[in-house]
């Protein structure tokens, strides 16, 4: 985790102290489970809440000697327990502890991950329901197209982020889990109420097979699905970052008076944020293909998925953490101009209408592909001059389109109104996903 991108609520659930505390959790709780079933004596998990204690320097340090991370932990916890200690963790296996540990790590990241997505979405909502209205052009190839308005291009991208909302929350129950079942998971020496009894607790369900550990396509599921989050960010971090062009230039990222865009050019307002963005998106998605190949362990168990588990949680929730609050701040100070917008709408000389011009001469008597031909060529024309001739200017010397459509048929065809009657239509549509 790079200090630079790391928020401090994500930060705290990967730290050593909060995975150990809820390590030392679920020890107690299937102490508490245990007691209830008579396999241990009672006043076990009454010594754990009161003199259960860790110290993660000394788990290091036993550790070193061990060689077994889950062994210096409890030897750790037993040197503050004392007498009672012996029988924690009794027909428990360390994947036990460990997988079910990390499942509440990662439902803990989900809830600040689902809240930022909600701060995401917030922010784009406002955005929409401001620009419902602007026009502006839409591009396809990153060539001019059809007009389109900025409430419903940033609706696309509310929409893309409400859906990932409920991809995580379909994530987070995926990875919510509780597997307390012992060696290879036969419950042979810890019963399955042991399991169902802490699961409840901790807010988990108990795993349907665990063999010994939490099969692992839970976990990949969830990596890939930060992983589509991380691209859905990208996606509107490249619309921004394009806007902010200067041939382009309808709308770029809130620079503030102290700040400078370039060591060497004093001119530059460079889109900067979003392009940190598309960086960490790249550095999110790169913790999917590791997490899928999680998936094949060797028969029960192996811990091939541990050292990858250990890089991935910890520094892809911290980036997407981070993303999403960089991109929530970065719509809602988002610097629009509708006026250029226009003005690069207008800018090719009205061939965004060439379509309706091609429908209105087919509903007119004229075959698809002979009024493709005649539009083309006025079309070309005005291409060529570089907006300088208009596309109806030349429609109107066309005998061919002029035998077909007149002066009130043309009006109707230039009529930009056309293109926004039905964004708020679309924008509902979005905003009730």
């Amino acid at each position: 985790m790079i200090p630079r991108y790391t928020r401090p609520d994500m930060a705290a659930i990967w730290e050593a102290n909060n995975k150990f505390r809820i390590m030392l959790e679920v020890e107690t709780l299937a102490a508490e489970a245990m007691e209830q079933n008579g396999t241990i004596p009672q006043g076990v998990s009454k010594a754990l809440r009161e003199r259960g204690n860790f110290n993660a320097a000394r788990i290091d340090e036993i550790e070193r000697d061990v060689k077994h991370d889950v062994i210096a932990f409890l030897t750790n916890v037993a040197e503050y327990v004392g007498e009672e200690a012996r029988f924690m963790h009794q027909g428990m296996t360390s994947s036990d502890v460990l997988d079910t540990t990390f499942a509440v790590q990662l439902t803990q990241s989900a809830d600040i991950l689902l809240t930022d997505l909600d701060k995401v979405l917030a922010a784009l909502k406002k955005r929409v329901l401001e620009h419902k209205d602007t026009i502006c052009i839409g591009r396809s190839h990153g060539i001019h197209a059809e007009p389109t308005t900025f409430g419903v291009k940033l609706a696309g991208h509310y929409a893309a982020f409400a859906r990932a909302k409920k991809r995580l929350q379909d994530a987070k129950k995926e990875v919510a889990v509780c597997a307390i079942s012992g060696a290879v998971g036969t419950y042979a020496t810890v019963p399955p109420e042991i399991e169902s009894y802490v699961a409840e607790k901790l807010g988990l369900t108990p795993e349907t097979v665990s063999t010994q550990v939490i099969p692992r396509d839970r976990h990949a599921m969830f990596f890939a699905v930060m992983g589509v989050i991380a691209s859905s960010i990208e996606n509107l971090a490249i619309e921004i970052r394009h806007l902010q062009r200067t041939e382009v230039r309808e709308a770029e990222e809130f620079f503030s008076e102290k700040q400078k865009g370039s060591s060497a050019m004093p001119h530059k307002r460079n889109p900067i944020l979003t392009e940190n963005l598309t960086g960490l998106a790249r550095m999110v998605r790169s913790a999917v293909i590791p997490a899928m190949e999680n998936v094949a362990l060797w028969h029960e168990r192996d811990i091939s998925h541990s050292s990858v588990e250990r890089f991935i949680a910890p520094d892809t929730t911290v980036a997407l953490d981070f993303a999403l609050g960089r991109m929530a701040n970065v719509i809602e100070n988002l610097l629009v101009y509708p006026d250029r917008m226009k003005s690069n709408l207008d800018r090719m000389g009205g061939l965004v209408f060439s379509q309706r011009t091609l429908l209105a001469l087919t509903q007119n008597g004229i075959s698809r592909e002979d009024a493709y031909r005649i539009v083309q060529r006025s079309a070309m024309k005005v291409w060529e001059s570089d907006g300088k001739v208009s596309l109806r200017d030349m429609l109107e010397q066309d005998t061919d389109v002029t035998s077909k459509l007149d002066k009130s048929a043309l009006d109707k065809i230039f009529d930009l109104s056309v293109y926004t009657k039905h964004a708020g239509t679309i924008i509902d549509r979005a905003l009730a996903s």
